[in-house]
């Protein structure tokens, strides 16, 4: 191996690790801030880091916390699946037609404005405390946002792109592959991104109002028993959890899909 490629093969990798050891540090100053508080205002309503981390470990030991994290997970990546493939084709459709966008766009703005816990609450009392009324709610509390992204991508289509396409002869899965996605990726990414923050917390007030398991469920448990420390440990595994998918896939792939982009100067 040869001098300059040791040193591309290192900056590489110190390019991939920086955001790693970013978020340690960070994370780390945010638990000194979070000790020192807990130091000055000692309540059993603001417990520290440590008694978090014993509360952590304790039900980790036992299983239920990767019980209910699994299960909390589960719902949240049916909900996301649902809502961005729902949302994805209903929003090109809308930016694509302006005579279905404008019939349209009053429901899209009607719920957008319905409140989760509305659509939650009715979803339980059409279909029951079931998993596909829990799961079906989320999505549709995330559909509007998904279909207003993805419209705002379709209406920015670049038209010689399309003609392009219609030169070259290309099929329609062609066309998908070679013209709709690479300019909807973008504003996909960006729906995804704040989907799954968005539906996790939407998913935690389906799990508290009707469901006898996950992270929502255990929360209210711990609320009903005033036990501070371990609503904390469940909140923190959870954004743990989605932290590690955010930065070990989401970026990732999201990286991977923009290569072909040109990079900044």
């Amino acid at each position: 191996m040869t001098a300059t490629e040791d040193k591309s093969r290192r900056s590489g990798f110190a390019t991939a690790l920086t955001p790693v050891l970013t978020v340690a540090v960070s994370l780390l100053g945010l638990c000194l801030l979070w000790s020192l508080a807990a130091n000055l205002w000692q309540s059993r309503a603001f417990p520290s880091p440590g008694q978090v981390w014993q509360v952590l470990l304790r039900e980790a030991a036992s299983g239920d916390l990767f019980y209910h994290l699994g299960a909390t997970l589960g719902r949240v990546a049916a909900a996301y699946v649902v809502a961005m493939i729902i949302g994805s084709v209903i929003g090109v459709i809308l930016g694509s037609h302006r005579g279905a966008d404008r019939f349209f766009s009053p429901w899209v703005v009607l719920f957008l404005n319905i409140p989760a816990l509305v659509v939650i609450v009715l979803a339980y009392i059409w279909f029951g405390l079931n998993e596909a009324a829990a799961v079906g709610a989320v999505a549709v509390n995330k559909i509007p946002n998904v279909v207003v992204t993805m419209r705002e991508g379709a209406r920015a289509f670049d038209p010689r792109y399309a003609e392009m396409a219609a030169v070259y002869r290309f099929g329609p899965l062609e066309r998908i592959r070679h013209v709709l996605l690479p300019q909807l990726q973008p504003y996909f990414a960006a729906a995804s991104r704040s989907g799954i923050a968005l539906i996790w917390k939407i998913v935690l007030v389906v799990e508290l109002l009707g469901r006898s398991n996950g992270v929502g469920f255990q929360i209210y448990l711990y609320f009903q028993l005033f036990d501070v420390a371990a609503i904390l440990a469940y909140t923190l595994a959870f954004v743990a959890v989605m932290l590690v998918i955010e930065i070990l896939l989401v970026q990732p792939i999201e990286r991977h899909a923009t290569r072909w982009r040109g990079r900044p100067a």
